[in-house]
């Protein structure tokens, strides 16, 4: 059977593949899990999610799993991801259960669980949980049965936290932002209002259907044409869950999370805060972030696609700054996770700081033509062994120089292998990628 966990939790349609009764079964095994692991106090979980209409029935069903295995429930209500993980640690709790499913549409929902201190749950952890679904069930009675709190001012305590990680006022700033209709839609108007900036709301009305639709972060042409409507300095657009930021400068130009990285990098680097000058993003960050740093004397760690690779190396190595070209960026002196409202600050903060636009800061980046092709292939394996596919790279390497760059990376989930070629130009990159593309296909 396929493992239950993904990347980022559980996540499926819900009321279908991630029912009810899935939810109930994995909150309370992961409550059994926990108290396994630490028998010196009854558990205490948080429990968050965003505003779409199953997180409601998804909420009822873990808040009674996890009380019917004697954890007690700090309910928080509708708040970013990372306000979830913030609050585990500031809470003290020993978990953290998120039910959202991030940028995904509507009818998908997901469970995402945090350890103490608002990490994301080791893979060990999360298998122990998945084998307990199955284990028998010994619940507590009388008065071992969990209780449930509700925190009426989680929403206060993140966006203190947040002001606390600004180094400067946005006083000054005019921002438009995209709340996607998801989770940040009370959060980030209010934090960029408190940091001083003035701000314009756009798609920040979830009626429990609406999120994700035709906006945020995986859709910012509204947002682009909202700011130079407003002549605002900049826009910023969130997904559901709020873990992302992707931002436009004042021409409705998108920046995206390696020219956001690249910003904050030089930022870092300035303040003593890059440790050993150094940045940590995956393997589909664009050449241009790689260019870009080089020429600043940064040094790029990379990692496998998936912004829980980009923490792992951040925590194994102690720096200090790490993403995903999604917008997934993550400042660890601050946050647990990808918080896309903390980035949104601290690249507010640097325009206020430096006096200059956001098209300035993100010209340090130059970004190149990038091209990918999904290949349908018969066999993963035999790619991956072919000394035709290799040969073709290595003969498109060095036609391309140290201004080109390609990846061949299968697919974790389907029988695809993705062709990725980064060039100077954009009809080179789509040879490249054409080429090699033809090469793989008749390999497989």
């Amino acid at each position: 059977m396929a493992r239950l966990f993904g990347t980022d939790g559980v996540r499926g349609l819900a009321n279908a593949e991630l029912t009810p009764e899935l939810a109930l079964a994995l909150a309370a095994s992961a409550a059994r899990v926990l108290a396994a692991h630490d028998r010196s106090h009854r558990p205490v979980a948080v429990v968050g999610r965003d505003p779409r209409a199953s997180g409601e029935m998804l909420e009822a069903a873990v808040v009674a799993g996890l009380t019917s295995a004697g954890a007690d429930v700090l309910r928080v209500g509708v708040l970013p991801t990372p306000a979830v993980a913030y609050l585990v640690g500031s809470l003290e709790a020993d978990l953290g259960v998120m039910i959202s499913a991030s940028h995904n549409p509507m009818p998908d929902n997901g469970i995402k669980l945090f350890a103490a201190g608002g990490h994301k749950l080791p893979d060990g952890i999360e298998d122990e949980i998945e084998a307990g679904l199955a284990a028998g069930k010994v619940r507590p009675t009388g008065a071992g049965v969990g209780r449930v709190h509700d925190v009426d001012d989680a929403l206060d305590r993140y966006a203190t936290h947040l002001l606390g990680a600004t180094p400067h006022s946005l006083a000054g700033l005019k921002v438009v932002v995209d709340c996607a209709n998801g989770a940040s839609s009370a959060a980030a108007p209010e934090v960029y209002r408190r940091a001083g900036a003035e701000v314009v709301a756009l798609y920040a009305e979830p009626d429990g259907v609406n999120i994700n639709e035709h906006c945020g972060s995986n859709h910012p042409d509204k947002l682009r044409e909202a700011v130079v409507k407003h002549g605002a300095d900049l826009g910023i657009a969130h997904d559901g869950d709020a873990d992302r930021c992707v931002a436009v400068d004042s021409a409705g130009e998108l920046v995206d999370g390696d020219q956001i990285m690249a910003v904050l990098a030089l930022a870092f680097a300035e303040s003593g805060e890059l440790v050993k000058d150094t940045l940590v993003a995956t393997v589909m960050s664009n050449l241009g972030l790689h260019l870009a740093m080089k020429a600043h004397g940064i040094a790029v760690v990379t990692t496998a696609v998936g912004d829980r690779y980009v923490l792992e190396e951040l925590r194994a190595s102690g720096f200090a700054l790490g993403g995903e070209q999604s917008g997934h960026v993550v400042l660890p002196a601050h946050a647990t996770t990808g918080d896309g409202l903390l980035t949104a600050l601290r690249l507010m903060s640097r325009m206020a700081e430096t006096g200059k636009s956001l098209e300035d800061l993100a010209a340090v980046m130059n970004r190149l033509p990038q091209v990918l092709v999904n290949v349908p292939v018969a066999d993963k394996a035999a790619v991956a062994v072919s000394s035709e596919v290799r040969d073709a790279v290595v003969e498109v390497e060095a036609e391309l120089g140290e201004e080109g760059r390609v990846l061949l990376r299968p697919s974790g989930t389907e029988q695809l292998v993705r062709v990725m070629v980064e060039a100077t130009a954009q009809a080179t990159a789509q040879a490249a990628a054409d080429r090699l593309a033809g090469v793989v296909s008749a390999v497989s």
